[in-house]
């Protein structure tokens, strides 16, 4: 999913922190921005925008016209503003720098899939409101966590990025749409029985050393992606991108035990772009590092 182009025409005079840009998210993009006092003019979104202030100011105010509204906000850490698909042109002015802002963009998509999975009559994704000066626990608590996987890798983060990015789909079409287009889930209920989950663990197990997606497995469960992650969370007790990390954990930790490969391998195969990353990773989960956990072993 590629937004650096657009976010480089409505965010000319800003400076980009951190991106998500080659981690190969492809439901989910991310940005860390800082932005100094000033005007911005925008024309059509393509994806729906999410900004949270992640380091904000508290002496002066962000002023928002779009939709046919107009919107004047303190920019404090923790405020949320939302833009929509289709507001047409929006003029924002900052007039006072904001240190650390994170933009996430959820395409059509992810909101095209609710609709799917729950028999809506439309897609919610042109029914959310623009929005700014929202205070929203879960919304900031999936920004942070993304945040964080875009600056410290882990090996599971693509499929944290499904997940996050349904979770996020589905909170605003639940907080911030309009409750005509949703309605109630129509047809029997489906479930994740043992076979198909046997069959998305064994899937686990033979693919740990791939790269492996959240919508994948829930083809294999014959199950959307946004039922499937809750009802493998409801059997297993952890979210699937949890689980095969410390599937992926494990593997290493047996590498490491009976071994010779290089920790470079090691890390490659547990999913890790670079050694470093692998070991900041696994001193996270274990408290050691890699060498040191294969010498007390051995």
């Amino acid at each position: 999913m590629d937004v650096q182009a657009d976010s480089r025409r409505k965010y000319p005079r800003s400076r980009l922190l951190a991106s998500s840009a080659g981690r190969g998210w492809s439901t989910i993009a991310a940005e860390l921005r800082s932005h100094p006092a000033g005007r911005i003019a925008s024309g059509l979104q393509q994806s729906v925008e999410i900004v949270l202030a992640i380091r904000g100011a508290d002496d002066g105010f962000v002023v928002r016209s779009g939709a046919g509204r107009q919107q004047q906000t303190r920019p404090a850490s923790g405020t949320i503003w939302l833009a929509p698909i289709g507001i047409g042109d929006e003029e924002i002015t900052i007039t006072a720098p904001i240190p650390e802002a994170l933009h996430l963009y959820l395409p059509a998509r992810q909101f095209n899939l609710l609709a799917d999975q729950y028999n809506l009559a439309r897609s919610p994704v042109h029914s959310i409101q623009y929005l700014g000066g929202l205070t929203d626990e879960l919304i900031r608590q999936i920004g942070l966590a993304l945040l964080a996987e875009m600056t410290r890798e882990s090996s599971t983060g693509r499929m944290f990025a499904e997940t996050a990015s349904l979770m996020l789909a589905a909170r605003l079409a639940h907080s911030y749409a309009d409750s005509s287009v949703l309605e109630p889930l129509a047809g029997p209920a489906h479930r994740l029985d043992n076979a198909r989950l046997r069959r998305v663990l064994d899937h686990i197990d033979q693919h740990l050393e791939e790269q492996i997606a959240l919508a994948d497995l829930a083809r294999l469960a014959n199950l959307s992606t946004f039922h499937f992650s809750r009802m493998f969370t409801a059997a297993i007790g952890l979210p699937p991108c949890r689980f095969v990390s410390r599937r992926r954990l494990e593997n290493a930790m047996a590498m490491l035990a009976v071994g010779r490969l290089p920790l470079s391998e090691i890390a490659h195969r547990s999913g890790f772009s670079s050694q470093a990353s692998f070991s900041r990773a696994f001193r996270r989960a274990t408290g050691m590092t890699p060498g040191e956990y294969r010498r007390l072993v051995r």
